[in-house]
């Protein structure tokens, strides 16, 4: 997954901590390593990708005690006695190195994600999503963020009218489809540091008036249940939670209504895609971004 961030960029002695979990542990470890984390990545730990490695980035000493404790109740939660290692990390250039890291990336045939410490004009003849390197750390690098962009480039004719991005993130994916729609776009994130980027972003963009961006767990939000159904959901996460969340979606989802699913390995796609047909959603088409894949499912009539 695309590693996420929140605001404070400017450390002086950094370090790294890497925790291994098994994929359903996932989002409380992830979410005990942000309560502190400069950065947070994913990334898989073995081959049968049963075991998910997760790197995070604090400064030295920083907010110790609230890192203890949140591990603690993620310990307890999921049973799961993970051990937290920890690696000095240089920390002088260490914001030049994350700049270098995230160069422009050009998507499909219509997007472009870039950074503002990028100097150079970008290209007019692409739809440009300006990141925060400091903040939006990797953005657009990952496959299931580069399948969504692909995904939404192939149903942008059928011009939906109600868009839901469920766990956005940095809002990378809503802020695409605000921006080649014109339409307004909810964008929801069970973390509430995620939703304070993804409105940074929106305003870095210029597209505050169009993300109604709000915190929330699934579909159980009220702003999400108020608005539905929706024409287009966006719901880039992890495997299980996406099986788990298939009958909800289905119940959400207009007629004719369209769903882009990604966060997924492509061996885990066929669990995914029966989980959602089994509530009567069909694939339409579904595209590979190195080991990482996206399904664009509908709703019938």
């Amino acid at each position: 997954m695309a590693p996420r961030s929140i605001g404070r960029r400017h450390a002086t002695a950094l370090e790294t901590l890497t925790i291994t979990v098994e994929e359903e542990f996932v989002p409380l470890f992830e979410q005990a390593l942000m309560c502190v984390c400069e950065t947070v990545g994913i990334f898989e730990a073995d081959d049968a990708q049963k075991y998910w490695r997760l790197e995070g980035v604090k400064d030295t000493g920083y907010r110790e005690d609230e890192l203890e404790s949140a591990l603690a109740v993620a310990r307890l939660l999921t049973g799961c006695d993970a051990e937290l290692i920890r690696i000095p990390t240089e920390s002088e250039g260490w914001l030049a190195r994350t700049y270098e890291s995230f160069p422009q990336q050009d998507v499909g045939k219509r997007f472009a994600i870039r950074g503002t410490h990028l100097q150079e004009q970008p290209d007019r003849s692409r739809l440009t999503i300006t990141l925060d390197a400091g903040i939006a750390f990797g953005s657009g690098e990952h496959g299931s963020t580069r399948g969504c962009l692909r995904a939404l480039e192939l149903v942008v004719h059928r011009r939906p009218q109600r868009i839901l991005d469920m766990g956005c993130g940095s809002g990378i994916l809503a802020m695409a489809a605000a921006s080649l729609l014109h339409r307004p776009v909810l964008a929801v994130d069970i973390e509430p540091w995620s939703v304070r980027t993804a409105q940074l972003n929106a305003r870095l963009n210029g597209l505050g008036n169009l993300l109604e961006c709000r915190f929330g767990n699934g579909w159980s939000t009220a702003a999400v249940r108020a608005n539905t159904p929706y024409d287009l959901v966006f719901a880039n996460i992890l495997a299980r939670p996406l099986c788990r969340m298939a009958q909800s979606l289905a119940l959400n989802l207009a007629p004719r209504g369209t769903a882009i699913l990604a966060g997924l390995l492509d061996t885990q796609a066929n669990m995914v895609l029966a989980a959602h047909r089994r509530q009567g959603l069909v694939l339409e088409r579904k595209l590979r971004e190195g080991d990482w894949a996206t399904l664009i499912l509908r709703r019938r009539s």
